[in-house]
């Protein structure tokens, strides 16, 4: 029911009067079971039980307003609150006190408005004393309102707008402001009463979130430009689906391995290009794929690694990159000829690298004399015994020599024996020394081989020789460092490094009795084997320039050359007699030559000379002792790179790789023609 009504009292709805209406309101509402709202003009309907409502419509005296009854009883209800807005509010000194009650509350609820809003709110009077300060303000601030309010707002903020809005009468309207730690955004606006300045007020509100926020979304621009950059300069293509099975994303190599443009691709749904396909499996499953191979359209072979994208338990999409398996197997053969000079240099440098200059008298190249001096280098860094084995004339002596002068004795004395060369009966005279008359022809004391090298190196060599009773004897030596001179009682103490050697088959002498295992043993500590010149006749080439050189200096001549029949005559001589042998011949050769140039018919006839007559394989197969599988392997490649001239086509033809080739032609010194 709408009833409409004029407002007679002089002062309109002021606060107390509004209080009235409010209690008589909520008086009647419960009496009749009914609601009151009311309305004027354009203002919307507001409940009649709401003071702040009721104030903010600012009825004046004369003013027509609408009540509007909804309920059981309306009519009555109606009149009677009609009639009470019509009056002219007479109250009695009960009434003032139950309406200055009810106005406390509601300034209470407005207080608590206004400590409750997200803004912060200072308010000024029109004499510049702050009258309002909320509890956002203060978070902002940094300051209690008890310390601000009824204060000038020049003492305590000198930097406010609000002085200047009393002023001026103008709004300043979205200014940013650094206030403490917080960046906020501030509107000043005057309070004005008809065009009379009744005080300012700013409102506050904190943007530093958004500005943190807005520093975020900069980073994360930045970031995805970066990945997006870094995804378009791999190699690798990049697919990537959403949960659909849609393509939403595909790098440039993508399109370069498939063949395919971008706008084929973009926006096509897996489940119509390959509904069986391992991204179709991976985005129903969850579940990787990897090393998948598989030809695309443009029947390039790939290679494929196709994951899931999971988010919190979900499969949000599947990432797919692929890799042309023609370029990895480009790449493969690039990395298998590096590693296999790799593992080449690798071996050199490790045969090499721990030489000292006592090893540059030892002459050679073979990966076989490397190995063997690098055993010695390092058994030189001991004092345990070293045992060399090997043909006569392969330098077992050379090696000797440079375990000592490698080792912390090489300031101490070098002692050289030849074993087979003493006599047995003179032999424990010569290592342990005689005292004066101990037999026949002992004028004087005599100092043996062993007291001789204190402090130093023994050298026995040609170990094997010596008899089983005199292997006793230095069996005691060798364990204990101790001896006793020929004819005495004194026992000698020593401190000596012996390093033994021998040609023999110290284990067959063993089996037969001729030497004591005892002594083998403790003579075996280190073994070093010597190859013979037969198997390092890659050497040969450097062992000839080098006895040349020697030769030259010695016979004060001008420098010599060797031409290549004769290199490969040498090379081919099986060397019965070793390195000792080779010098013979070079000194025999060098001694008649009369011009410059050693050539085949300079050689004895016996170096060049096959009954065979046929090819190096030919003379090689036709051989009665067989040579080694290196002899035979240098032979083979040699004659497949003089037939081919290339890596690639010798490896074809013999059923190798290049590399192996390559690896080979390096390892036996063979060039290409």
């Amino acid at each position: 029911m709408t009833r409409k009504i004029i407002i007679h009292h002089e002062k309109g709805l002021h606060a107390r009067v509004a209080a009235m209406i409010v209690q008589k309101a909520e008086e009647l509402q419960n009496k009749y079971n009914v609601i009151f709202k009311v309305k004027k003009g354009a203002f919307k309907e507001v409940p009649l039980s709401s003071i702040l409502l009721l104030i903010s419509m600012k009825i004046k005296v004369n003013d027509e307003v609408e009540i509007i009854t909804v309920g059981e009883n309306v009519q009555g209800a109606s009149q009677l609150m009609g009639d009470f807005l019509e009056s002219d509010f007479v109250y009695d000194q009960n009434s003032i006190s139950e309406v200055d009650n009810l106005l406390q509350d509601n300034i209470i609820t407005t207080e608590n408005i206004f400590n409750n809003i997200a803004n912060g709110l200072l308010v000024i009077d029109e004499n510049e004393v702050i009258i309002l300060f909320n509890q956002e303000a203060e978070r902002i601030f940094g300051m209690s309102s008890d310390d601000v309010i009824g204060k000038n707002i020049q003492l305590v903020f000198p930097d406010s707008r609000l002085p200047e809005i009393n002023r001026t009468k103008k709004s300043v309207i979205a200014y940013t402001q650094r206030i403490g730690n917080y960046t906020v955004v501030t509107n000043s606006t005057p309070i004005l009463v008809g065009n009379e300045i009744k005080g300012a007020v700013s409102i506050f509100e904190d943007i530093s979130k958004l500005v943190n926020i807005s520093w975020e979304l900069k980073e994360i621009k930045e970031l995805k430009e970066k990945y997006q950059l870094i995804l378009e300069s791999v190699q690798d293509g990049i697919c990537v689906l959403d949960d659909q099975g849609e393509i939403t994303y595909v790098n440039t190599a993508y399109t370069r391995i498939t063949g395919q443009a971008l706008e084929n691709i973009i926006g096509k749904n897996i489940v119509q290009i390959s509904p069986k396909g391992d991204r179709m499996n991976v985005l129903r499953t969850g579940l990787p794929i990897l090393g998948s191979i598989r030809k695309k359209e443009n029947q390039v072979v790939v290679v494929a690694n196709v994951n899931p994208i999971i988010v919190d338990g979900q499969i949000l999409g599947a990432i797919s990159v692929i890799k042309d398996i023609t370029e990895v197997q480009v790449l493969a053969d690039k990395l298998n000829q590096v590693s296999a000079k790799a593992d080449y240099l690798q071996e050199e440098l490790i045969r090499t690298k721990k030489l000292g200059p006592a090893f540059d008298g030892i002459i050679g190249i073979s990966g076989k004399i490397f190995d063997s001096m690098a055993i010695a280098a390092k058994a030189s860094m001991s004092n345990y015994t070293v045992l060399v084995r090997g043909e006569s004339g392969t330098g077992k002596e050379l090696i000797a020599e440079a375990i000592h002068y490698s080792s912390a004795r090489c300031e101490g004395p070098f002692i050289r024996v030849n074993c087979a060369a003493i006599p047995p009966t003179l032999l424990e005279s010569e290592l342990f020394g005689h005292e004066k008359g101990a037999f026949t022809g002992a004028f004087k004391t005599k100092l043996g081989r062993f007291e001789l090298a204190n402090k130093g190196t023994i050298f026995l060599d040609e170990i094997g020789e010596i008899d089983r009773s005199m292997q006793v004897k230095l069996l005691r030596v060798v364990q204990e460092k101790e001896f006793q001179r020929v004819g005495g009682e004194k026992t000698i103490k020593v401190d000596v490094r012996i390093v033994a050697a021998t040609n023999q088959n110290l284990e067959e002498l063993v089996k037969t009795g001729d030497f004591r295992e005892d002594l083998y043993y403790r003579l075996n500590v280190i073994p070093i084997w010597l190859p013979p010149l037969r198997e390092r006749k890659e050497d040969i080439p450097v062992l000839v320039e080098f006895l040349i050189q020697k030769i030259c200096d010695e016979l004060s001549k001008e420098k010599v050359q060797i031409d290549k029949a004769a290199i490969d005559a040498l090379f081919y001589y099986d060397w019965p007699g070793n390195i000792r042998e080779l010098e013979n011949i070079m000194e025999r050769t060098m001694i008649l030559l009369e011009d410059n140039t050693i050539r085949l018919n300079n050689l004895p006839k016996y170096i060049y000379e096959n009954e065979g007559g046929g090819s190096k394989m030919e003379d090689a197969l036709n051989m009665k002792e067989l040579l080694t599988w290196e002899e035979y392997e240098k032979i083979i490649i040699e004659k497949a790179l003089n037939k081919h001239s290339s890596f690639n086509a010798a490896g074809k033809a013999l059923g190798l790789t290049h590399n192996t080739v390559s690896s080979k032609a390096r390892k036996y010194n063979i060039g290409i023609k």
